[in-house]
């Protein structure tokens, strides 16, 4: 896809996400990595009102360099994509469901859904681990972000929302989807004697999807 495609296709999830309530208001970021930077939605936008021609780029240092000033979270992109190099996309919303369950996990738990449904285990994987507090905008949570992306695709903000990678934009807006639905149905069943994957089933399915 050529930039001009991925700006269009960014600004059509964005909106798409934001007419389901996946972000509200200006909440939520999102970034692609180019072959010469990234993308990443501008500072104060609405993820239902983005300009394609508006959206920030990035050089491959992260330096600003066209469009609208990108998000106060630029670290927690470069974090994610740092760690993982496969990774062609960010979607850090902050969807109920995912961030009621990021409000009543620990700190340090890698697993605070489990594996109930298998395309919860195929797009989000094994691990979910949540990541300490920090004031939004905080730049020290550099270093616990990439820590918690080194060996999993998503993870939980504590008190704060989701933060989820794919190899492609559609990977990671797809996964992010599946997560919100996930911990939905997980604070559904909570308490009850829900019939989660087997240990062998789960591995099953990291074996035949990665």
């Amino acid at each position: 896809m050529t930039e001009q495609d991925l700006r269009e296709q960014l600004a059509a999830f964005g909106a798409s996400l934001f007419q389901r309530g996946y972000s509200v208001g200006s909440a939520g970021n999102i970034s692609v990595r180019l072959p010469d930077g990234y993308l990443m939605t501008p500072t104060n936008s609405s993820l239902g009102k983005l300009d394609p021609a508006r959206i920030s780029k990035l050089d491959t240092e992260w330096r600003h360099v066209g469009g609208d000033k990108p998000s106060k979270e630029v670290f927690l992109h470069r974090a994610v994509l740092t760690a993982r190099p496969e990774a062609g996309a960010v979607v850090h919303l902050h969807s109920t469901y995912a961030t009621a369950i990021g409000c009543l996990a620990e700190p340090g738990e890698d697993a605070p859904i489990p594996p109930l449904t298998p395309y919860f285990v195929m797009r989000v994987g094994r691990r979910l681990p949540v990541v300490p507090y920090y004031r939004p905008g905080d730049a020290s949570m550099e270093p616990a972000v990439f820590a918690a992306a080194q060996n999993s695709r998503a993870m939980l903000l504590a008190n704060h929302g989701p933060v989820v990678s794919g190899k492609t934009l559609t990977d990671a807006v797809y996964a992010a989807e599946e997560l919100e639905e996930s911990a939905k149905l997980a604070l559904m069943l909570r308490g009850q004697p829900a019939r989660e994957l087997t240990p062998a089933q789960v591995d099953d399915l990291l074996s035949t999807f990665g």
